[in-house]
């Protein structure tokens, strides 16, 4: 195209003489059609290479749409997985297809601006690329943001060093860790990408307040080969609660708030300066909701929120339908196993979830029983273990 532009442009210069009424002269006027054959050679040209660029773009979303699938059942495992279930959570075929969709879109992004250049040099009536150009990119700008928006994704949910396989729930003054991970391994070696971390930026009123004692931010950093990926790892962090200069207690203050401790959901988000290509923005992602206590005497309630919060947390009407089928081995109540959905992009959980926190059918509560002994011993719950639990819990059928 940039060829068959130029050779026109030559030609243009050359023949085409403006103002000078040489319409009596044969070989000027078959100059002149030449030049408007060329002229239509050109356009159609144009078209060709913007409806090529249409249907590409096209092909983009539909595997846009089926990366949301899998990164929303990527989600749902690693939710599980933080409840003791043996799945796999590997993000390296994720990175890998983000990766290429993200290369291929800044590849049509670059090759847009190539055709805005050539739009400046030569242009004329009714030319396709003044009028579709800009919507083009426009829809690509919004796609490239879309699919960097969904790989900032947290790869390690906040966990403590030897915490009884038990993620998410962390105690003050004792360190822990907690990792993000951009899904698109492209970036300007150029700019520096920081990171940063916050705590319940929004959290609700009543709550407990926290800071993050050691370094909140970050430069995210590429790992020694290409294939370790673009990470920022936040480790050896600590919690302590703000307090209440007025009354010397905690920020919650003495008999105030609505939930207990173990019942306090909290949040960390993580920010990230993105910008490649000359595209830039602020990427934003969240770990699942945490519990933070301050002794291990409340580690057994703790955990109990964890588990029955992320039981229940994909229901969004708590209806009593499992967010996931069961799957507990000879489950001895009979359930229903609906159409297992994924989570959302964009997820954002309850924090006030304890406030009125419905009740967890048996069948998901037996199934996730079983992934906790199966974490910690190797092998799940049988029947006889689920019923005589289920016994226990509701007397004989």
């Amino acid at each position: 195209l940039e060829d068959l532009q130029d050779t026109f442009d030559f030609c243009f210069k050359v023949h085409y003489l403006p103002g000078e009424d040489r319409t009596s002269d044969p070989q000027y006027t078959q100059q002149v059609q030449a030049l408007q054959a060329k002229l239509q050679i050109l356009d159609r040209q144009r078209r060709e290479v913007l409806a090529q660029m249409q249907q590409l773009l096209g092909r983009s979303e539909t595997l846009q749409d089926f990366l949301q699938q899998e990164l929303g059942a990527w989600r749902e495992r690693q939710q599980r997985a933080c409840l003791g279930a043996t799945v796999d959570t590997r993000l390296r075929p994720l990175e890998t297809w983000f990766t290429e969709l993200g290369q291929g879109l800044f590849q049509l992004l670059q090759l847009l601006r190539a055709l805005g250049d050539l739009r400046q040099k030569v242009t004329y009536e009714r030319d396709p690329l003044k009028a579709e150009t800009p919507l083009l990119e426009q829809r690509l700008r919004e796609l490239l943001i879309y699919l960097l928006q969904r790989a900032f994704v947290v790869e390690q949910q906040p966990s403590m060093p030897n915490a009884c396989k038990r993620p998410l729930v962390l105690r003050t003054a004792s360190k822990f860790s907690v990792r993000a991970r951009l899904l698109v391994c492209l970036h300007d070696r150029n700019h520096r990408m920081e990171a940063k971390i916050h705590i319940d930026r929004s959290g609700p009123p009543g709550f407990r307040k926290f800071n993050i004692l050691t370094s909140n931010s970050k430069t995210l950093l590429a790992g020694d080969s290409p294939q370790d990926g673009l990470i920022c790892d936040f480790q050896y962090l600590t919690l302590k609660e703000q307090k209440d200069s007025r009354s010397g207690k905690g920020s919650k203050g003495a008999g105030e708030g609505p939930l207990v401790v173990t019942e306090e959901l909290h949040l960390i988000t993580f920010t990230l300066a993105y910008a490649y290509c000359g595209l830039e923005l602020e990427l934003e992602t969240s770990t699942l909701p945490f519990v933070i206590i301050s002794n291990n005497n409340q580690l057994s309630s703790a955990w109990a929120s964890i588990l029955w919060f992320n039981m229940l947390s994909t229901d969004p009407k708590a209806s009593g339908t499992p967010p996931w089928p069961c799957a507990a081995p000879h489950c001895p109540r009979p359930c229903c196993s609906p159409p297992r959905l994924p989570l959302p992009w964009s997820w954002c959980p309850d924090q006030q979830f304890f406030s009125t926190p419905p009740p967890a059918p048996w069948p998901r509560l037996a199934e996730v029983l079983s992934w906790q002994f199966e974490s910690v011993a190797e092998r799940g719950l049988s029947r006889e273990h689920l019923l005589m639990l289920a016994e226990k819990l509701f007397g004989k059928a």
